[in-house]
């Protein structure tokens, strides 16, 4: 992992609300590590289009900071 690198523990997995978590339950695990890694581009996707997560839109560096953590390598 390169220094600087965004982390799933550290930078991505916070930016899922409980409410997030909860709604989506049906389709990804959002606290899990190989859930998140294994669907990261659909998730990236949903947040993208607005369809996740359903109550507001992701500021633009938060999404920004997803796609680098799948740019990056999707590192834990």
């Amino acid at each position: 992992m390169s220094a600087g690198a965004p982390s799933f523990e550290r930078d991505i997995r916070p930016l899922f609300r409980d409410d997030d978590v909860d709604s989506m339950s049906f389709a990804f695990d959002l606290r899990s590590y190989d859930d998140v890694r294994t669907n990261a581009e659909e998730i990236y996707e949903r947040i993208e289009d607005g369809s996740m997560p359903c109550d507001t839109e992701w500021p633009a560096e938060d999404l920004q900071r997803l796609r680098a953590w799948i740019d990056t390598g999707t590192n834990p």
